[in-house]
């Protein structure tokens, strides 16, 4: 869990830092390469989760507050963090999350993606996670 809660209160928002993300990428394109397709969709969608969640807290304070007061990130939050995102940034925030959020579904839950089309997914959280290099977070 991203978020330390006690009593419905949120103590502490942990914010993963940029490196944190990009490791998450790279060990999904690492996991990709050696051939278990399920856990590199896993940690490439979490490389783009931790990506809206690292760029809402530069580009969206109004939704890091709503998280905050709410004590977690739901998948409501992050669906409207996107939209939000992608107004300021473009569309590789939305692309890349929906791209992810397949890799998450089809991918890990239901292991019904071959290599090939993940590669072919890849290149759009790719996208999403580049979004963050100029972060000092």
């Amino acid at each position: 869990m991203d978020e330390a809660v006690s009593e419905g209160k949120v103590e502490e928002v942990v914010i993963l830092s940029v490196g944190t993300v990009k490791r998450f990428l790279e060990e999904g394109e690492r996991l990709l390469e050696n051939g278990d397709v399920v856990q590199a969709c896993e940690k490439i969608y979490k490389a783009a989760e931790d990506a809206v969640k690292v760029l809402v807290k530069v580009h969206a304070q109004d939704i890091q507050k709503e998280v905050e007061r709410k004590g977690r990130w739901t998948v409501s939050l992050l669906d409207k963090a996107v939209r939000s995102l992608e107004m300021k940034l473009g569309e590789d925030v939305s692309h890349g999350w929906a791209e992810a959020w397949i890799l998450h579904v089809e991918g890990f839950h239901e292991e019904r993606l071959d290599a090939e089309t993940v590669k072919w997914r890849l290149k759009h959280v790719r996208r999403l996670v580049e979004l963050t290099n100029n972060l000092s977070l």
